[in-house]
């Protein structure tokens, strides 16, 4: 009895064992495994040495998946096409995961983003030479999608040439323009150079010219010591002093406060006057004085001799009014009693 006990414990005892590191490997990786997923695919024609599977897959520096498998398209796709007429790309398959909402999202617009110019390109990871996979955006024109016959088992994503395979193109192309070049005629042709510019110099007057940059250089230095006594006399200082002062004053005018409220009054004088003008009644008064200006001109005209004989009459009254004070300033008392007084013989006034 003691020993069936043992043996139920002992089988208790490991099953309870085997739940808890199930439990265990599925918090820690099994939820993953459970997640929607993306495999996409892309083709290089390039070497992708350094990349291998499990290598990260970043959009723009974000973590999105990783490579799952590398392919050649001859053993996947190409199979009894002749080797002439096959492509020997490099098939990278990447697995993308992510929320719910992210992969379905890109599973529904994935061909949208790879018209706006999508690619797939290969970085290097530091200065380890390993390799992984990077999701960006380029120029469609400079990067088109690769040429093949097959039909792509999951979404195909085209590639771009990685930086290092850009410079080493390049590279290639560098040497195979030296190769394709005559080195013995551009040999020639540099000491043709070479000779004519040491005939050159030979003919010029080494001499003469220094002596003139010589001499250009002492008058260099003697404008400039005059320049320096010049700004050492000028007074400077005054005038910087003047140019404070005017500006300190003009500071002063525009923060007058008279000045502000002498904008604000004009201001309102001519709001004032805009709209004495929008308003009618100075229309009016206009017209009203247009027509009695007219009717002073038509007066005027029909009465003229009229006028001109009332001119004449105040002129003369004018000129009896002068005389009569004159007079009255002279004889006061005539002017009020009558003429001014006989004369008088007296003895003095008529000598025998």
């Amino acid at each position: 009895m003691d020993e069936k006990q043992g043996y139920f414990r002992l089988g208790l005892f490991v099953i309870a064992s085997l739940t808890i590191l199930l439990a265990v490997i599925f918090i820690l990786g099994g939820r993953a495994m459970l997640r929607p997923t993306l495999v996409i695919e892309t083709y290089f024609e390039q070497s992708v040495a350094g990349l291998e599977l499990g290598a990260p897959v970043n959009f723009r520096g974000v973590p999105v998946g990783q490579v799952s498998k590398v392919l050649l398209s001859a053993v996947t796709y190409e199979q009894g096409v002749p080797l002439e007429e096959q492509r020997a790309y490099i098939i990278v398959r990447a697995k993308l995961s992510g929320p719910d909402a992210l992969i379905e999202q890109w599973q529904t617009e994935i061909q949208d983003y790879v018209g706006r110019g999508l690619r797939a390109q290969t970085q290097l990871a530091g200065i380890t030479g390993q390799l992984y996979l990077v999701l960006d955006y380029f120029d469609p024109s400079r990067y088109p999608p690769l040429p093949f016959d097959w039909t792509p088992r999951d979404p195909y994503v085209p590639s771009a040439q990685s930086l290092a395979g850009e410079l080493i193109g390049k590279a290639q192309e560098f040497l195979a323009s030296l190769n394709e070049a005559d080195i013995s005629e551009l040999g020639s042709n540099l000491n043709r150079l070479v000779i004519t510019l040491d005939r050159s110099l030979d003919e010029l007057p080494i001499k003469d010219l220094a002596h003139e940059l010589t001499a250009l250089m002492a008058e260099s230095r003697a404008m400039v010591q005059r320049l320096d006594q010049t700004l050492a006399a000028a007074p400077i200082d005054a005038a910087v002093d003047k140019v404070a002062r005017a500006s300190d004053s003009v500071d002063a005018f525009f923060t007058d406060p008279g000045l502000a409220s002498a904008l604000d009054d004009t201001q309102a004088l001519t709001s004032r006057l805009r709209a004495l003008a929008e308003r009618d009644a100075l229309a009016r008064m206009l017209t009203n004085l247009d027509r009695t200006l007219q009717r002073i001109d038509t007066l005027v005209g029909d009465n003229q001799y009229d006028i001109q004989v009332m001119i004449e009459d105040l002129r003369v009254t004018a000129d009896n009014l002068r005389t009569l004070s004159e007079t009255a300033k002279r004889y006061p008392a005539g002017f009020f009693i009558g003429g001014p007084p006989k004369q008088q013989d007296l003895p003095w006034t008529n000598p025998k």
